[in-house]
């Protein structure tokens, strides 16, 4: 099986024969058990429609056309007492562009913070637009602004500075992403909306975009699928502690209004707890494939300019190189909880409570168990990749020896 993650072909590095049997063999079972897992734990659609039946978006009959904004009315000043607020502020002027109202104008109302935003003219909106009804006019809403546009240009700017700077292996990675999001919107999602068992869902989930990803942006290679078993090693580790965290802290999976809606939607056909341990294995897969494959690497590049050395000396060196990648990866997931939840934590420190009882509270102790679940799991997959990676890097044979040995580059 062909190595080539380097421009120096690693030729000199020595493949273990039975652990190669043994790797490709455990992988190859793993691979047969995640396609029979999606095979048994594909959504079932007709529940999911039930679910979303019970969820409109809008009253029947109301519908949600585009618009474009004609005009912007005065800015409302801030609230004050004994004051009236002029008419018209915080309303934009817009423009019907599609559906039975097409081409009607009107007047709507839109909240101080979105009148603040930036919207001006030729930005595109959604309304809400309600049929009269007793010879009622029909009358339009504000919903949300539309932002298919500038996020489709941030997306081909990310696509264009992957491809320009990461060239091939950064197209293979584009594609890896485009598949990681179908199977969470195709199977991951439509599956758990659908009473599938929420931990089950997430290492079938999790397992097949690994495979897909791994393999698809390193290359098919001893290296990759030592990487990828220490990545299917940590998720299975943080499966195990999400799951005690889960019932040991007495975490229910509904933190916030959005999973109280979610629950009088789903009713009880929705396991909240199982939900909570699938986030937490997603939460630290992408900087968990980080860790495992620069550990692969990282082992493959010592064998290489130290053929003869022993492979305790290797795993010294490796874990080295992995303790440094923990260091900075612990900090990594804290910041990306951080900045991802800048407002909650706001929200939190305005409250006159201590820090221990803050963390106590559902939505703070979420996610800080998913934190703490997720790098505990990445942690431990990085001795367990370096294990396997230094077992299949094996010394350089005797040159007597040479024709027998597998050898990568």
């Amino acid at each position: 099986m062909a190595h080539s993650h380097r421009a120096v072909p690693d030729a000199d590095v020595a493949i273990g024969g039975r652990v190669r049997a043994i790797l490709l063999a455990a992988l190859a079972l793993v691979a047969l058990a995640t396609i029979a897992g999606l095979v048994a734990l594909w959504p079932d659609h007709a529940a999911v429609d039930r679910v979303r039946a019970g969820a409109p978006y809008a009253a029947p009959g109301v519908t949600t056309p585009d618009a474009e904004v004609l005009a912007l009315g005065p800015a409302c000043p801030p609230d004050a007492s004994g004051t009236r607020p002029p008419a018209g502020c915080d309303t934009v002027q817009v423009r019907v562009l599609e559906g039975v109202g097409k081409g009607d104008r009107a007047d709507v109302q839109v909240p101080p913070e979105v009148a603040s935003s930036g919207i001006g003219r030729g930005d595109h909106v959604e309304l809400f637009r309600t049929p009269g009804k007793n010879g009622q006019p029909t009358s339009y809403t504000f919903s949300s602004v539309r932002r298919s546009a500038p996020l489709l240009w941030l997306a081909l700017v990310f696509v264009a500075i992957v491809l320009l700077v990461a060239g091939r292996r950064g197209a293979m990675a584009v594609v890896g992403l485009v598949v990681s999001g179908a199977t969470l919107y195709y199977f991951l999602l439509p599956a758990l909306l659908s009473g599938k068992p929420g931990l089950a869902v997430a290492c079938v989930s999790a397992s097949a975009i690994m495979f897909v990803v791994l393999y698809s942006t390193h290359g098919l290679s001893l290296r990759t699928s030592t990487a990828l078993a220490g990545t299917l090693v940590g998720i299975g580790l943080t499966a195990l502690i999400g799951t005690f965290v889960i019932g040991d802290a007495h975490l229910t999976g509904i933190a916030d209004e959005s999973g109280g809606a979610l629950s009088s939607f789903a009713g009880s056909s929705l396991d909240f707890q199982g939900v909570l341990a699938c986030g937490m294995v997603l939460a630290g897969l992408g900087v968990l494939n980080d860790v495992t494959i620069t550990q692969a690497s990282s082992v493959w590049e010592l064998r290489a300019a130290a053929p003869q050395a022993g492979r305790r000396q290797l795993f010294a060196g490796a874990m080295r190189i992995g303790r440094d990648h923990i260091a900075s990866t612990i900090y990594t997931i804290v910041f990306a909880y951080a900045g991802a939840a800048l407002v909650v934590l706001m929200l939190l420190y305005v409250y006159d409570r201590s820090l221990l009882d803050l963390v106590s509270t559902e939505s703070l102790a979420e996610e800080v168990a998913r934190t703490f679940t997720s790098a505990i799991g990445l942690i431990l997959a990085v001795p367990v990749t370096t294990a396997i990676a230094t077992l299949i890097a094996g010394p350089q044979l005797p040159q007597e020896d040479e024709e027998a040995v597998v050898a990568g580059h």
